[in-house]
C-alpha cells in the first residue's frame, strides 16, 4: 500500500523529509479495526514529531493523526462497528501514523463520522476536538466555578486548530464568556465567526485588555502556544483559585508567579489515554461521537481553512511548511490517495 513517512528526521526542507513510500498492507487483530483512508489533517504534532523523533533502523516512519475512513477489517474483540461504517480518530502517538491508504487503530478512540460533511471537512477536527473537550471538562472542569471570578475562559491562540474549534465547543455546552487572542485582522474576524465574545490581540499586554473588557478575572485560561512567554500575563489576569491549562511543549515553564493566587495547572495530552490504554480510554470514542452530533445538528461547523490535494509527500511537505511558519488559521486537509 501507499504511504508517506521519513528515514531520517530534520527539517522540512530536506528533499527526504518526507518520502512517498510502499509499506505492507496490515492485519487488524484484538480491538483493533482496519480503516482505508479517504481524508487526512495535519497537526503541529506531526511537524515536531518529524522534526525530532528518529525512525526505527528497520522501517520508516509514517506521521499522521487526523483521519476518515470507511472500516474495511475488524479485530476479534471489536464489537462497536462493521464493516463499511465511515468512522474518523485521531489514532496514537506510539503507532504508525494516518498518512497510509490503509490504517490500524484501536477501535474504542474511534468513533461514527458526521455524516453531513465531506471527509476532507470531517478530517480537521479529530484531534483538535478532542484535546480541547478534554481540556474544558476534563481538565479545566469548567462546569464547577471559581469562587468569585468572572464566568469567563481566555483562549490563547484563539485561531489556531485547537482554539477554533474549542471557541465552537465552549458555545454549544456552557454559558462561559469567551475571549480569544488574536492578532491580525483576519484571524481576529474567524475568532469571531466562531463565536468568541470578545477578541484581544495576544501580541500586546493581556492583562489591560481584559481588564478594559470590564467583566472581572476570568477563572479559566487555556493556552495553546508559546505558554511559557504568558505565565506572568496569566498570573495577573486570572483570578484567585482560577485553572491554567496548557497543550504546548515550553522548554521551561517557571508556574511560580501563579503561586499566589493558588492558580492550579492542567497539562492536555490527548493520545494520554491511548498511550496508557486507561480504563477510560473509551472515552475518545464516546467525545467524537458527541462532536459529530454537533456537526449533523449544524451546532458547530469545520475548521478546514485549506486543502493541500491529494496524499503524497509534496502536499505533505508544502502542510508541514505552512504549520512551520505560524500562519496557518484552522486546519490544513488532504484527501485521497
Amino acid at each position: 500500500m501507499k504511504a508517506i513517512g521519513y528515514t531520517q528526521n530534520g527539517a522540512i526542507d530536506r528533499k527526504d523529509a518526507l518520502l512517498d513510500l510502499e509499506v505492507d498492507k496490515p492485519v487488524a487483530t484484538g480491538h483493533d479495526i482496519l480503516v482505508k483512508i479517504a481524508a487526512v489533517s495535519v497537526n503541529p504534532v506531526d511537524t515536531k514529531i518529524r522534526q525530532a523523533r528518529p525512525a526505527a533502523n528497520d522501517a520508516a516512519a509514517i506521521l499522521g493523526w487526523d483521519a476518515v475512513g470507511e472500516v474495511v477489517g475488524l479485530g476479534d474483540q471489536v464489537d462497536q462497528f462493521k464493516i463499511g461504517d465511515q468512522v474518523w480518530y485521531a489514532g496514537a502517538i506510539n503507532r504508525p501514523g494516518t498518512n497510509s491508504e490503509y490504517h490500524l487503530v484501536d477501535a474504542r478512540i474511534v468513533g461514527q463520522a458526521p455524516g453531513t460533511i465531506a471527509p476532507s471537512a470531517a478530517a480537521a477536527l479529530p484531534l483538535t476536538s478532542l484535546t480541547a473537550q478534554e481540556m474544558i471538562f476534563d481538565r479545566l472542569k469548567v462546569t464547577q466555578p471559581v469562587p468569585g471570578a468572572a464566568n469567563a475562559i481566555v483562549i490563547i491562540g484563539g485561531a489556531g486548530g485547537v482554539g477554533s474549534i474549542a471557541i465552537q465547543l465552549l458555545r454549544q455546552q456552557t454559558d462561559l464568556t469567551i475571549i480569544a487572542t488574536a492578532s491580525r485582522p483576519e484571524t481576529q474576524e474567524w475568532v469571531r465567526e466562531l463565536g468568541a465574545h470578545h477578541v484581544v490581540d495576544h501580541s500586546k499586554p493581556l492583562p489591560e485588555q481584559i481588564a478594559a473588557l470590564g467583566i472581572g478575572a476570568p477563572a479559566f485560561v487555556f493556552s495553546t502556544n508559546y505558554s511559557e512567554t504568558y505565565v506572568p500575563q496569566i498570573a495577573e489576569l486570572i483570578a484567585p483559585q482560577g485553572r491554567f491549562g496548557l497543550i504546548d511543549d515550553p522548554q521551561g515553564l517557571d508556574i511560580l508567579p501563579l503561586k499566589a493566587k493558588a492558580v492550579s495547572i492542567h497539562w492536555e495530552l490527548m493520545f494520554t489515554r491511548s498511550l496508557f490504554t486507561t480504563e477510560d480510554i473509551a472515552r475518545q470514542g464516546e467525545i467524537l461521537n458527541l462532536v459529530a452530533g454537533m456537526i449533523d445538528a449544524g451546532h458547530i461547523r469545520s475548521t478546514a481553512t485549506e486543502s493541500f490535494g491529494t496524499i503524497n509527500a509534496q502536499n505533505l511537505k508544502r502542510a508541514h511548511a505552512l504549520i512551520e511558519s505560524g500562519k496557518a488559521k484552522g486546519k490544513i486537509t488532504l484527501e485521497g490517495f
